[in-house]
C-alpha cells in the first residue's frame, strides 16, 4: 500500500510498482491508510510521514503494534540524519528521502517484501506440475510452462492452499488489487487461460458456488 497525500506522486508510484508485477492499493490520508491496513494484511506499506488526518508516525506505530508481518518504508521530504533516526525509532523498517530513484525504491520494496513473507517452500507441486516461487518458473514433465504474472499468481495461490478451495474473491484480493472489479470475469478468464497453458491432465477443479482448488497440491 502507498500512503501519500500528493495524489500524482502516489499514483505514479503505484503505476510503477504495478508494472513490476506488484498489487498496489493507494491511500491519500492517514485515516484512509489506517482503515485499509485494518482490513488487508499488506506485505509492505510505503508511508509518507506528513499526512492529513492520522499522521504517518501514528500510523507507523499502529502497523508495528498490530503484530503483523507488514514492513514499513518511510517516504519523506527530509533526508536529515535526525529524521531518519526518528522514523526508524518509530518501528519503520526502512527510510527513503524524496526525491528518490525509482529503481532503488523497487529494490527496497522487494527486499522488505521478502522479509514480510514467510519463507517460501522450495517447490509447490501437484501431479507433475512444479512451481518454483523463488525462480518464478512452472514446469511439467513435458517441459516449461510460460505464464503471465497474473496466471502465475493464481496458480501459486491455488497450489499453496494445499487442496483447499480458494474463492474468486480471495484470488482477486491476493493476485490483483483494490482496483479490480469484484463483479468482473477476470478470475474466470485467467483460470481458463491457465488451464489451457498447463494442458492435460488438468489439475484445477471448479467448485461450483465456492471457487477453485487443486487436489493433491503439496510442498516439496
Amino acid at each position: 500500500m502507498v500512503v501519500e497525500d500528493e495524489e500524482p506522486l502516489a499514483e505514479a508510484i503505484a503505476r510503477g510498482l504495478r508494472r513490476e508485477g506488484m498489487a498496489v492499493d493507494v491511500a491519500l490520508t492517514g485515516d484512509e491508510g489506517h482503515e485499509k491496513a485494518t482490513v488487508t494484511r499488506y506485505d509492505v506499506v510505503l508511508l509518507d510521514r506528513d499526512l492529513p488526518g492520522m499522521s504517518g508516525d501514528d500510523l507507523c506505530r499502529e502497523i508495528v503494534g498490530s503484530g503483523e508481518l507488514t514492513r514499513v518504508l518511510m517516504l519523506t521530504a527530509s533526508g536529515a540524519v535526525a529524521d531518519r533516526v526518528e522514523g526508524l525509532s518509530l518501528g519503520a523498517d526502512d527510510y527513503l528521502a524524496k526525491p528518490f530513484a525509482f529503481p532503488e525504491l523497487v529494490a527496497r520494496v522487494r527486499a522488505l517484501g521478502r522479509r514480510a513473507t514467510p519463507a517460501a517452500p522450495p517447490l509447490l507441486t501437484a501431479g507433475d506440475v512444479r512451481l518454483d516461487p523463488a525462480k518464478r518458473t512452472v514446469e511439467r514433465d513435458s517441459g516449461p510452462v510460460e505464464l503471465t504474472r497474473k496466471e502465475f499468481g493464481v496458480l501459486e495461490v491455488l497450489l499453496a492452499a494445499g487442496g483447499s478451495v480458494v474463492s474468486s474473491e480471495e484470488l482477486l484480493e491476493r493476485v490483483w488489487d483494490e482496483n479490480a472489479d469484484p463483479f468482473t470475469t477476470t478470475v474466470r478468464v485467467t483460470v481458463m487461460t491457465l488451464r489451457k497453458k498447463l494442458g492435460e491432465p488438468g489439475i484445477i477443479e471448479t467448485v461450483v458456488g465456492s471457487g477453485y482448488r487443486v487436489p493433491g497440491a503439496g510442498r516439496g
